[in-house]
């Protein structure tokens, strides 16, 4: 609900309780809506919470404190339910006041100042530079870029990072992909390392290696720096073709360079967490919940891959993140006890449960009833790119950051490109559509009721029009919905679910067409047509709102 209504309802509730039990302090209130409509629109729990230290049954309380709501113009009714819920039902008018809200906040409605201007680090994506981006690396960004911009409206100020993995195993090998297709052009023998890079993208950097260093092919940095060079440009034009921007790249390899993995694992040392054994250092992550302790330095004396990853969550700490959120895939959870075990031996202070974790599942392509599993260019696997250039950019966002992050999804490339209510992306566009349309028809039909208005303005003009005759079943189930945005934010930016706001909108969409085949807008009867133009004008701005937060387009024609 809008934070006037909000803050309205749990006023009475205050001064009830205040006067119900006068030498008790005020208590923590919460309200939340109720699941199903015909027990009212909002609930609050206050009297089972409270009975108990009151010494009073929870039922009583609650009737007495509805008997003490003191009589609003914003509130019906008021009743007792179950163990001791009270029930709260609005008046219309309350429930029309969520129009003017919308609009006379527009791009800032559902925002609030929770987050306290509070610093957070959202990492998503990371990918190795050994190729492109896959439409796993796609799902990272979609949800890692949809929930940065749903803690933003928040009140958290949030920094999008993205971890470069440009050193270790995987870099060398790259360097070998392309030091031995770079062979294989100039005619010479060359044999491919056993876990290479296969793709045809090999072949490209190689040529393109060859075009810089004539045929010096042995020098092993010179092509690993080019290899890396050229697929971060890749990386960066596919995200940026995606809608995806960074503050800030953090390179794996500065790490090393500035020793930073070095002293991470000395200040490990220092804390007594780790000890020698088999000629290997190992880490006492069983003191931190893991199966099993690990091994931090190989007797070969290379780190193994959670070190650096240590190193580095270390300086999000130290760079005044106290909140840090990744974004990874599900085959990272073996990893999230070793670096929070780490962090814990290496500096005080840093909470347990440092950095939080979202790991979503894999995706499959599917396009006419098949899986889809290599890409023309990268071989082994579909590549973000071809799948934005197959559907869009719009569906490609919407539909991977549709699901729930920890469910598996198929990716139906033939549904994304098609124009029906079963595309979700294409149902909640339309929507918006729909509404630019009549409001055309609208500055067509009426002009003398539009004449005064610059353009986009109708938000401004129906903000102060009389909503009293919104009182139909689909208009007052509308109203709830828009009402519900801001909620939905919040719970999406607390459960780290950015899925949330999607289903809202395909479920706002879904009410709002479902009034627009029900009713005509353009009456003649002046109080009903205003007042149905405001509440699409409304609809339509949050479908806007979220869309954006989404990195989706909301477009006029369709």
């Amino acid at each position: 609900m809008s934070a006037e209504i909000k803050n309205h309802l749990l006023g009475l509730i205050a001064r009830a309780f205040a006067a119900v039990a006068p030498n008790e302090p005020p208590p923590a209130l919460t309200l939340e809506r109720t699941k199903q409509v015909q027990l009212g629109d909002y609930s609050c729990p206050v009297a089972m919470q409270l009975a108990r230290q009151m010494r009073r049954n929870p039922r009583d309380l609650a009737q007495a404190l509805v008997a003490a709501l003191p009589v609003s113009d914003w509130l019906e009714s008021a009743d007792v339910a179950g163990p001791g819920f009270i029930n709260l039902r609005l008046r219309p008018a309350a429930k029309q006041h969520v129009v003017k809200t919308v609009l006379s906040q527009g791009a800032r409605y559902g925002t609030t100042d929770r987050g306290q201007n509070q610093s957070v680090l959202v990492e998503f994506v990371s990918a190795n530079p050994t190729g492109p981006l896959h439409v796993g690396h796609g799902r990272q960004a979609a949800l890692g870029d949809s929930l940065a911009s749903v803690l933003e409206t928040q009140g958290y100020r949030v920094t999008r990072e993205f971890y470069y993995n440009d050193a270790g195993a995987q870099i060398n090998n790259l360097a070998l992909s392309v030091q031995a297709r770079a062979r294989e052009e100039l005619g010479r023998q060359s044999e491919f390392p056993a876990d290479g890079y296969h793709g045809e993208y090999i072949r490209e950097i190689a040529v393109k290696f060859m075009a810089i260093k004539s045929s010096d092919c042995e020098d092993l940095d010179a092509i690993r720096s080019t290899a890396v060079r050229e697929l971060r440009v890749e990386q960066d034009m596919d995200l940026k073709a995606f809608g995806v921007t960074f503050d800030n790249y953090y390179l794996e390899s500065s790490l090393y360079g500035d020793g930073r993995v070095d002293a991470a694992v000395n200040a490990m040392q220092t804390a007594s967490m780790t000890y020698e054994s088999e000629g290997a250092l190992w880490l006492k992550t069983t003191e931190y919940g893991d199966d099993k302790d690990r091994v931090m330095r190989k007797s070969d004396g290379t780190y193994t891959y959670f070190v650096p990853d240590v190193a580095y969550h270390l300086t999000k700490w130290e760079r005044g993140f106290a909140r840090a959120i990744n974004i990874q895939g599900s085959d990272h959870h073996s990893t999230i006890t070793r670096v929070r075990a780490g962090l814990q031996a290496c500096r005080q202070g840093i909470p347990k449960g440092y950095p939080d974790y979202l790991l979503h599942k894999m995706v499959t392509v599917m396009r006419g009833g098949q899986e889809v599993k290599i890409s023309k260019r990268a071989g082994a696997y579909v590549t973000l790119r071809d799948l934005i250039d197959e559907v869009g950019r719009d569906a490609t966002r919407f539909f991977l950051v549709s699901r729930k992050a920890d469910s598996e999804f198929v990716f139906d490339v033939d549904l994304a490109k098609s124009k029906s209510e079963e595309n979700p992306v294409y149902y909640v566009q339309y929507a918006h559509a729909r509404v630019c349309s009549v409001l055309e028809q609208w500055h067509a039909q009426f002009s003398a009721e539009t004449v005064s208005l610059g353009e986009g303005k109708e938000g401004d003009f129906f903000a102060n029009q009389d909503l009293s005759t919104l009182t139909s079943a689909r208009e007052l189930s509308l109203l709830r919905f828009l009402a519900a945005y801001p909620e939905t934010l919040e719970k999406a930016a607390d459960e780290l679910a950015p899925h949330q706001l999607a289903f809202y909108l395909r479920e706002l969409a879904a009410e709002f067409h479902s009034y627009y085949n029900a009713e005509r807008f353009l009456v003649i009867e002046s109080d009903v047509r205003i007042a149905r133009l405001a509440l699409a004008t409304a609809v339509r701005r949050v479908l806007r709102n979220g869309l954006t937060l989404l990195g989706v387009s909301a477009p006029e024609q369709m």
